[in-house]
């Protein structure tokens, strides 16, 4: 059996261990196949695709009453599955409340960002109920929002990256081409708003921006579309915001993406507007920096631009740690900052679920659009 101290998470034991501790009791899911992959020397407090899983179930064992998973179905190489944990006082039921969506890990080679998503189902599961300020802000949070986190969207690229015993500084997923003997699609670069319009992605196949020959070729990119859709109920998306976590360069970044105008015809001033409250108050409380995503390089094809152009959903990035240019670590910093660069940004997350019941109180324009 294999037990680690996960920084700032509490011990995480294989799925092999969980799977003997549920023994007798009907499964919560079913158990991955075995994983030979592990994290180089250095970097072992990061979690594998199972570890990750493991920690997954061993949370809703914990917290049954408010932590439900939900496999979203198999990436493109087929032996991964993309896994949802959802977060709500009644976890078995779908209420009528507004949902929060937040995912991580689309980049291969961002591990740092499933530590983060993984951060938030203890933050929001351990301290639900508990008499202390975060416990009460927790409970409340928890009480009136479905939360939905997703903490490895592009499994078979994560794994790849860690191949080997070394790194691979893959970015892309794994899929496979007939026309093609390059592998992978970006994942970020896939999605069908303005789609290659801007000179923001590639369609080189063996590059690192690949954006497909199509939107939504991609496996991986195809499930977190249809399970957004699915929150669509008589016709209205039920979720009002969704956190797209990336690293790195610490910044919090908003729609869109494709230009550098910032309020473009397909976004109206009211919603400019509170984009940039958010994202600068969640700067405050994280210590990033806010700004427009295009400010940084123009990009199309990006997963916010969707989430917002598509469907109206607030959707923010946040790149995590390092900052740019500070010879830290890059793409792979040691798991000596996870608990952190995790911590950090707990009152950030708090402060973004609790705006979403009304995302435009944060501009001031609740009475104009949420009494």
């Amino acid at each position: 059996m294999k037990l680690r101290r996960r920084s700032g998470l509490g011990f995480v034991v294989s799925i092999f261990a969980v799977a003997s501790i549920l023994l007798g009791a009907a499964p919560v899911s079913a158990a991955p196949p075995a994983d030979p992959t592990d994290f180089p020397a250095g970097y072992t407090g990061y979690h594998t695709y199972n570890e990750m899983v493991a920690d997954m179930q061993a949370t809703v064992s914990a917290h049954p009453s408010i932590a439900k998973l939900k496999d979203l179905g198999s990436t493109f190489q087929g032996n991964h599955e993309m896994w949802a944990l959802k977060i709500s006082d009644h976890v078995a039921r779908d209420q009528a409340e507004p949902e929060v969506l937040v995912e991580c890990n689309m980049h291969a080679r961002e591990h740092i960002t499933t530590e983060m998503c993984l951060y938030l189902t203890h933050l929001l599961t351990d301290n639900y109920g508990q008499p202390t300020d975060v416990g009460r802000r927790v409970t409340q949070i928890v009480d009136s929002t479905e939360i939905w986190i997703i903490p490895m969207v592009n499994p078979d690229g994560s794994m790849y990256d860690i191949s080997n015993g070394t790194f691979q500084g893959w970015r892309k997923n794994r899929q496979t081409f007939a026309y093609s003997n390059k592998v992978g699609i970006d994942l970020n670069r896939d999605w069908s708003y303005m789609w290659g319009c801007c000179k923001g992605s590639s369609s080189n196949p063996a590059s690192a921006r690949y954006r497909g020959n199509a939107p939504f070729q991609a496996t991986e990119d195809q499930l977190l579309r249809n399970f957004i859709l699915s929150r669509r109920v008589n016709g209205v998306q039920q979720i009002s915001e969704v956190l797209n976590i990336h690293s790195y360069g610490e910044h919090v970044l908003y729609p869109f993406g494709y230009t550098k105008t910032a309020v473009p015809p397909d976004m109206t001033q009211d919603d400019h507007d509170t984009f940039v409250a958010m994202a600068q108050q969640m700067a405050s409380l994280n210590g990033y920096h806010a700004m427009q995503g295009s400010h940084m390089y123009i990009y199309d094809g990006d997963f916010i631009d969707w989430v917002y152009g598509d469907q109206h959903i607030f959707g923010f990035t946040w790149e995590m740690y390092p900052g740019w240019g500070c010879g830290c670590g890059g793409f792979h910093p040691p798991d000596t900052v996870l608990q952190q660069e995790t911590t950090r940004n707990r009152d950030a997350a708090l402060y973004f679920f609790e705006q979403a019941d009304c995302p435009y109180s944060a501009a001031g324009l609740a009475t104009k659009y949420c009494s």
